[in-house]
C-alpha cells in the first residue's frame, strides 16, 4: 500500500473539488484559512485558544467573500467551512454560529427591515461576532416550545426578552469570553395580548466591542473544555429592552390603534411560525455534512501516512507491513471509501433545494423536535454523515495507535466535532424518532419498491443489489414499525405509550431509511462520476451492508451466511484498491500540515 505520495487521477480530483467553484473562488477560500491555521502556539490559557480562535475567525471573514454572497452560494459557504473544519474544528463551530445561525437569520428574517442594519453590519465587517441563543438548559426538546419570552412593550413600542429561571438560561452559547464582542439570534416565544404566538427570533447585542455586557444580560460561564474548544457560557435575559426593530419577524407586525396594538402573522399560526423559524436549518446541515465529509477524508489521509511502509513485530511474520493485515488494510481503505461517500453526500446536500429555502413549511408533522417539519431528507442526512463521521474518525483514531491519541490533538478535535454535532444542529436520535414516525404515517413518505430481486443474482459487487436490499429492508421493517403502532394505539394506548414502546424498532426503522437515501447517492454518483470511484463506493456499500447486516437478517431479506459473501466482496474490493491508496488520498488534496500522528518526531 502506498502513500500521501501517489498521483491522484484526474477523475477523482474532479470528484473531489466539484464542479461549483472554479480554481480562482478555491484559491481565496484557502487563503481565509492559510496554513497557519492548522496549529496553536504552545502555552495558551484556555481564554488564549479561544481569544486567538476568534482573532483568525475576524481575519477568515474578511479575506473570503462577502457574507451574502457567501449564504446564497452553498457551495462556497461549505468549502470554507470544511477548511475551517479541517483547520480546526472549534474555528469551524464558531465560523457556522457566526454565518448562518446569527446573520443567517438577519438576512432572512429581516429582509425589508432597517432596524437589523447595525447588528448587520457589525457581524459583516466582523466588528462582532454572531452566537446563537435557541435551546434552554433545564428542558429537553426545548426548540418545540422556548420559556425565554418576548413580550411587547406598548409604552416604547418594542420588546420584553426574559427568561424566568435559571432552568430557562440559553444552554450552550458562545458567548464567555469577556473580551469578544457577540451579537445574538435569539429564540423566544412571542407573547402578545395574552397569548403565545409562536417562536421568533430577536438580534440582540449581548457583548459590546469591549465585551462589557450591557444592563439586562446575564452571562455565566461554562467549566473549560476540551472537546470543542469554545467559550461556553449560560445566558440569562433579566427584561432585557430591546427596539420593535430587533424583531426579525419574517413579515409579522403589531399594528393598529390600542395600547397593544393588532399581530398579524403571515404563517398562520404558532406551530408554522415554529416550522419557518427553523428554517434556517438547511444551511446549517448542508455545511453540518460538508465539515462531516472533510474530516473524514482528513482523517483517513492521516491513517494512511500512519500506517503505509509501517512494519509490525508480530510473531506470525515478523517485518510484515502493517497494511499486510486485512484489519488495517480494511481500516485504512474503509475511511477512505467514507470519505468519498460522504463526499458525494455533501454534494448532493448542497445541490438540494428545500422548500424552507422557499420560505415555506413543507415537511412533516413532528412530535420530537422541529427539524423535520423543516426538510425531512436533509435532517436525516445530516444524521447519517455525523454517525458515519464520528465511526470513521474513531477507527482512524484507534487504528493509529498510541500516537493518535497522544502525539497531536488533530484525530481527538474530530472526533470531539462530530461527537457534538451528533446532538447540535439537530439531535440524531430526535431526527431519527420523527423521521420515523412520518414514515409509518405516510407523511410526505413513499416506501420505496425494491422491484424484483435480488437482481443481477444477488451479485453483491452490483449497484443494483444494494440498492434492492437497502429498500427492501426498509419497506419491510416501515410496514412492521405501522403495524405495532396501530396495533398499540388499537388496545387503547395513548400516542406517548404507543410509540415509547417502539423508539428501538423507529430509530433503526429510520436508520435504514438514511442508508438507503446514502446508497442511492452513491449509485448515482457512479453513474456520473469517474469510473476509478466505482470500487471506492462500493466498498463503502459493503461496509454499510455489513453495519446492517442484522436488519437484513432480521427482516429476512437476507439469507444466513449473508456476513460471509459481504467480507468475501470486501476482500475483493481491497485487493483492488490497496495499490491506489496513495492515489486516493492524493485527490483529497489535504493541506501539508495534515501529517501522520508521529510527525513532531519526522519518523514514520
Amino acid at each position: 500500500m502506498d502513500t500521501l505520495n501517489g498521483i491522484a487521477p484526474d477523475g477523482l480530483l474532479g470528484f473531489v473539488r466539484g464542479t461549483s467553484l472554479d480554481a480562482k473562488t478555491r484559491a481565496r477560500l484557502a487563503e481565509a484559512v492559510p496554513d497557519e491555521f492548522f496549529t496553536y502556539p504552545g502555552g495558551l490559557t484556555a481564554r488564549g485558544h479561544q481569544e486567538l480562535t476568534y482573532q483568525r475567525l475576524r481575519r477568515a471573514g474578511l479575506a473570503a467573500p462577502p457574507a451574502p454572497e457567501l449564504l446564497d452560494d452553498p457551495p462556497a459557504l461549505c468549502a470554507l467551512l470544511e477548511r475551517a473544519a479541517i483547520a480546526d474544528p472549534a474555528l469551524f463551530h464558531v465560523m457556522l454560529l457566526h454565518y448562518t445561525l446569527a446573520l443567517g437569520p438577519v438576512l432572512r428574517f429581516g429582509a425589508g427591515q432597517d432596524g437589523p442594519r447595525r447588528a448587520r453590519e457589525d457581524m459583516e465587517s466582523m466588528a462582532s461576532f454572531g452566537t446563537l441563543l435557541m435551546t434552554e438548559v433545564g428542558r429537553s426538546n426545548s426548540h418545540l416550545s422556548p420559556r425565554t419570552v418576548a413580550r411587547h412593550d406598548p409604552a416604547t413600542g418594542g420588546f420584553v426578552l426574559s427568561t424566568p429561571d435559571a432552568q430557562a438560561a440559553k444552554f450552550p452559547t458562545s458567548t464567555a469570553h469577556p473580551r469578544v464582542p457577540k451579537t445574538a439570534a435569539v429564540y423566544a416565544t412571542l407573547v402578545h395580548g395574552g397569548r403565545e404566538h409562536g417562536v421568533f427570533v430577536f438580534v440582540v447585542a449581548l457583548r459590546g466591542p469591549d465585551g462589557a455586557v450591557p444592563p439586562g444580560v446575564r452571562i455565566t460561564d461554562a467549566p473549560e473544555t476540551t472537546g470543542l474548544q469554545v467559550d461556553y457560557a449560560a445566558v440569562r435575559l433579566d427584561d432585557l429592552h430591546v427596539p420593535y426593530e430587533a424583531w426579525l419577524r419574517d413579515g409579522a407586525s403589531i399594528q393598529g390603534a390600542g395600547a397593544e396594538g393588532v399581530f398579524h402573522d403571515p404563517a398562520g399560526s404558532p406551530a408554522a411560525r415554529l416550522t419557518r423559524s427553523m428554517g434556517i436549518a438547511p444551511a446549517v446541515w448542508r455545511a453540518v455534512i460538508s465539515a462531516s465529509a472533510a474530516i473524514t477524508r482528513a482523517s483517513a489521509g492521516m491513517l494512511l501516512a500512519h500506517s503505509a511502509g509501517r512494519a509490525t513485530l508480530g510473531r506470525l511474520a515478523p517485518r510484515r507491513p502493517l497494511t499486510d493485515y486485512r484489519n488495517q488494510q480494511e481500516a485504512v481503505l474503509g475511511a477512505l471509501a467514507s470519505g468519498y461517500a460522504l463526499t458525494a453526500v455533501a454534494v448532493h446536500a448542497q445541490a438540494r433545494r428545500t422548500s424552507a429555502d422557499a420560505g415555506d413549511g413543507g415537511g412533516p408533522d413532528t412530535a420530537w423536535a422541529p427539524w423535520s417539519a423543516v426538510d425531512r431528507d436533509l435532517a436525516l442526512l445530516k444524521a447519517a454523515a455525523t454517525t458515519q463521521a464520528q465511526e470513521t474518525v474513531s477507527a482512524c483514531r484507534v487504528h493509529s495507535g498510541a500516537p493518535g491519541f497522544a502525539a497531536v490533538e488533530r484525530l481527538n478535535a474530530y472526533r470531539g466535532l462530530t461527537h457534538a454535532y451528533m446532538n447540535a444542529g439537530g439531535d440524531n436520535e430526535l431526527i431519527l424518532y420523527d423521521t420515523a414516525r412520518a414514515m409509518a404515517d405516510l407523511d410526505r413518505y413513499a416506501p420505496p419498491d425494491p422491484g424484483a430481486g435480488p437482481p443481477d443474482g444477488g451479485d453483491l459487487d452490483s449497484p443494483a443489489v444494494w440498492l434492492f436490499l437497502a429498500r427492501d429492508t426498509e419497506r419491510r421493517m416501515r410496514d412492521r414499525l405501522a403495524a405495532r403502532v396501530r396495533a398499540a394505539a388499537g388496545s387503547g394506548q395513548d400516542a406517548f405509550t404507543a410509540w415509547n414502546g417502539n423508539l428501538v424498532l423507529a430509530a433503526r426503522t429510520a436508520a435504514a431509511c438514511a442508508d438507503r437515501l446514502v446508497l442511492e447517492i452513491c449509485a448515482a454518483a457512479l453513474d456520473a462520476g469517474p469510473a476509478e470511484l466505482r470500487p471506492v463506493l462500493r466498498l463503502h456499500a459493503l461496509n454499510l451492508l455489513d453495519r446492517r447486516a442484522a436488519d437484513l437478517l432480521n427482516e429476512g431479506v437476507a439469507p444466513p451466511g449473508v456476513l460471509d459473501e459481504v467480507w468475501a466482496a470486501r476482500r475483493r474490493a481491497c485487493d483492488e484498491l490497496a495499490p491506489r491508496a496513495g492515489q486516493l488520498a492524493a485527490a483529497f488534496e489535504l493541506p501539508a500540515a495534515i501529517t501522520a500522528p508521529t510527525a513532531f518526531l519526522d519518523v514514520r
